[in-house]
């Protein structure tokens, strides 16, 4: 072989570790970013059985496919999936041909300790570059629209209360939408198996905060329970609170005490003291029964939960994100009852007398609140004191 040949199988081979280091070394391409959606919970925090772990069924569970386990998060499997969508949205999901896929979002959670951290933590939410910023719960009103207006290109939702102005009247802000729900409606239909269902004729409501919101649930509540036993007594007392346990516990076994022998809570943490009372009252032989809120508890006392009022948190929470994902996200003001399928009740698993009866009973109902037939009261002042029955605690 030539000199020139030697040189220049050398050169090609010299060549060839470098062109192989550089075909190593090119780095692959960037996989697409997720979108960040973020969410400040209410002060009942992630496991509430109630508003805050709704919420976080729809960001997490369903619009991410996670679930959040001992600090971490950890792939939803699809029959894992499949059973949250059962249990929350059931035949509904048919009937309205509901379509809810994952959306491939990265989920970004905080958690507030005090009132004060809800402006603050919806900041770092937009710090962080999130997309799409949520805030549950009414107390978070004047946090999102602070947030809202300092951050006029970002996007929120803000669930339970529309955006207020000085004067107390509703507006609107073109980067939020707010949802409300029309609670009376589906506190009149529980308020109305109580009265199919009560033995004593004295039922009991529970209450958190003395606010127009929860005084919205106790006057559908009242009106039900007349529509079906007009001499049934309805005991309300409030706790003053949403976040106490031990308080809503002691008011429940009050109530039970004093002949109550339903309970409908809706007050947050405090609602679940109330069904921990009626579990323990259930478990000792007495024949009481509990009506939750916002979600269906009956997981938490399977032989004393008689149905909840469920507000579909889950799935307003998945809209908005899917709306954002898809480009769509308009903000504005939605207000959601039985007739959109924002409000529901959740099934009557116990074998009660007279239930079929009763569910017919309620389904009828159900649907001359729709029709417009029924106009269900928001306040109790609405009710007249002899058809509401009025009861002292």
């Amino acid at each position: 072989m030539s000199p020139r040949a030697l040189l220049a199988l050398f050169l090609a081979l010299s060549l060839l570790p470098a062109c192989k280091r550089a075909k190593e070394e090119t780095p692959a391409a960037p996989a697409a970013r997720k979108t960040k959606v973020g969410l400040v919970l209410g002060l009942g925090g992630r496991g509430d059985q109630s508003f805050n772990d709704s919420a976080l069924r729809g960001l997490e569970v369903w619009a991410s496919g996670v679930k959040y386990e001992q600090g971490a998060y950890k792939d939803v499997s699809p029959e894992e999936r499949q059973a949250s969508l059962q249990e929350s949205l059931g035949d509904d999901m048919a009937r309205r041909n509901l379509q809810v896929t994952p959306l491939g979002i990265t989920p970004v959670v905080l958690q507030s300790r005090v009132a004060e951290d809800y402006e603050p933590n919806l900041q770092l939410l937009v710090d962080q570059g999130v997309a799409l910023s949520l805030g549950v719960g009414f107390m978070l009103e004047n946090a999102v629209e602070a947030a809202a207006k300092r951050n006029p290109r970002m996007h929120f939702l803000l669930v339970d209360s529309p955006l207020l102005s000085a004067e107390g009247t509703p507006y609107s802000l073109p980067n939020v939408r707010t949802v409300v729900f029309r609670e009376e409606e589906g506190c009149y239909l529980v308020g109305a198996l109580a009265g199919l269902v009560t033995k004593t004729g004295k039922v009991g409501f529970v209450g958190g905060m003395e606010i127009p919101l929860v005084k919205r649930y106790e006057a559908g509540f009242r009106a039900g329970v007349a529509a079906t036993n007009p001499k049934a007594t309805v005991v309300a007392n409030y706790t003053g609170s949403f976040t106490n346990f031990a308080l809503g516990k002691q008011v429940g076994q009050d109530l039970l005490t004093k002949g109550s022998d339903i309970l409908f809570a809706a007050a947050g943490v405090d609602g679940l003291g109330a069904i921990q009372a009626v579990k323990e009252a259930h478990d000792e032989g007495r024949p009481v029964y509990v009506i939750g809120v916002d979600s269906d508890p009956s997981h938490l006392a399977p032989k004393a939960v008689l149905s909840a009022v469920v507000k579909r948190v889950d799935l307003v929470v998945y809209e908005a994100i899917r709306d954002q994902v898809q480009g769509h996200f308009q903000g504005g003001n939605l207000s959601l009852g039985l007739k959109e399928g924002g409000i529901t009740y959740a099934p009557v698993r116990l074998d009660v007398p007279g239930k079929e009866q009763a569910l017919r009973t309620l389904e009828e109902l159900k649907a001359k609140i729709i029709s417009g037939a029924i106009q269900v009261p928001t306040h109790p002042d609405q009710l007249e004191p002899a058809k509401a029955g009025i009861g002292k605690p």
